[in-house]
């Protein structure tokens, strides 16, 4: 008996969404939460689980489709049920070398079925993996108890006197590293016994310039390329257009010495208790926000026809420029986080975006929202709001410049501070007000131990 599985509403109000891949063809033999195909919503890229076991007969739409929900996208011939995987018995061969290959696929189930890699709404992997048990004779290094994956790495990869060190990493972590161009060899490990982790192979390759490639591609021979309107570029589109001409913009910017922000970075990084954690100029201006809400409330509100709607909590979004387009995930109730917690949410945060994994529910419910114009080497610029915020920030570059100090022109790091706000329900003393107080915190973050 063939099953068809219709394509289901992964995000609140999904009507549609891309094809982007098949993972599985006809005649394929799938599980019970088998990735069956990767899909492009309006806001993220989501892979699909198949909900039931058997044999592929049919896919229903090719790669690129758009397809409405509720439509069935694969047709699947029943096994009888879900498969029951069991652990190999006691009476299995003594003395069998393990499967290089089949070691690998266990490691790689195993990171998948670390928190983060579940698929909201349809709950972890189960029955697709099992744990292979130990049998006694069996050829492979292993370390008893609960060891850390790094020391299991080692006992993995025995080193010789003279030799290079070893590169410790996992099949996941060397994959991530091919797609973002990075040597693996060159990066620094600080998980347990030198293993690299994924934070590692990010730091890496968010330090590479992101004007690194001079080379000027030749002119294309086609005089004209057609770009469908679609995903995530189409739902960027309406939402910047409602918010252009809904809200009534008005910007406001400021210079300011960021001398002592770019000294307690610097402090910051060096100090044990944000080791492995990523620490930049951007901390720092997430903290001033939360701050400046605090002593100016209006610019964290929400507009209605009826009402003027003020958050007293900071969902605090953060523009993440993506291969797939610009998105804005934030980081919910950053109002009760310490310092070392929010470093800890942003870099999570622009991973999990820079990966393409941000879910509807990472870019719902925002309330006011920051964008980095100094990471593309840009002074400042008039950012449009977020749909349903009422004020948005904008942190530029920060370059050494002449300054006027007591008098004097000395050198000093110095950047501009602009923001926008809904002028419907921000006036024009609270919008300057609220910079100031961003102002007044990037040249003195003491202020942020009041």
């Amino acid at each position: 008996m063939a099953q068809e599985f219709p394509l289901p509403d992964v995000g609140e109000g999904l009507t549609e969404a891309e094809i982007v891949s098949w993972k599985v063809k006809p005649g394929d033999t799938v599980t019970v939460n088998q990735v069956l195909v990767e899909i492009e919503t309006a806001k993220s890229l989501v892979e699909l689980p198949s909900p039931f076991a058997g044999t592929v007969t049919e896919l229903l739409f090719e790669e690129g489709a758009t397809v409405e929900v509720g439509a069935p996208i694969i047709r699947v011939a029943s096994s009888g049920g879900t498969i029951e995987l069991q652990a190999p018995s006691d009476g299995d061969v003594v003395g069998e070398v393990a499967d290089p290959k089949a070691s690998a696929e266990a490691e790689e189930a195993e990171e998948a079925e670390k928190p983060g890699a579940v698929l909201v709404g349809y709950g972890s992997k189960g029955g697709h993996a099992t744990t292979r048990r130990r049998r006694p004779g069996v050829v492979t290094p292993t370390v008893e108890g609960a060891t850390a994956d790094g020391a299991k790495a080692s006992a993995r990869r025995p080193t010789t006197t003279g030799s290079p060190m070893p590169i410790i990493a996992k099949p996941p972590i060397r994959k991530l590293a091919k797609d973002l161009d990075v040597d693996i060899s060159t990066v620094t490990g600080t998980g347990l016994g030198g293993e690299i982790v994924r934070e590692d192979v990010v730091r890496q390759a968010q330090q590479a310039s992101v004007f690194r490639n001079f080379e000027t591609p030749a002119w294309p021979q086609e005089r004209e390329e057609r770009i469908p309107v679609k995903g995530v570029r189409k739902a960027i589109a309406s939402a910047m257009v409602s918010s252009a001409f809904t809200a009534p913009h008005v910007s406001v910017f400021t210079d300011v010495n960021a001398t002592r922000t770019m000294e307690f970075v610097k402090r910051l990084k060096d100090s044990t208790d944000f080791a492995g954690i990523r620490v930049s100029p951007l901390l720092v201006m997430a903290k001033a926000v939360i701050w400046a809400v605090r002593r100016n409330p209006t610019v964290n509100s929400s507009w209605t026809d009826k009402e003027i709607i003020v958050h007293h909590y900071v969902n605090l979004g953060i523009a993440a420029a993506t291969p797939r387009g610009l998105i804005v995930p934030n980081v919910k109730d950053a109002q009760n986080l310490s310092l070392r917690e929010l470093a800890q949410g942003l870099e999570q945060l622009t991973i999990t975006a820079r990966d393409g994994k941000s879910t509807p529910a990472d870019m719902a419910g925002g309330t006011i929202t920051i964008t980095n114009l100094g990471s593309f080497g840009m002074d400042t610029g008039t950012p449009i709001l977020n749909p349903g915020e009422v004020g948005i920030v904008a942190l530029g570059a920060i370059k050494q410049k002449p300054w006027v100090i007591d008098g004097e022109v000395r050198p000093a790091w110095v950047t501009t501070v602009s923001a926008a706000f809904d002028h419907r329900v921000v006036d024009g003393d609270v919008a300057s007000r609220f910079t100031a107080d961003l102002a007044s915190v990037i040249e003195e973050p003491a202020l942020l131990l009041d």
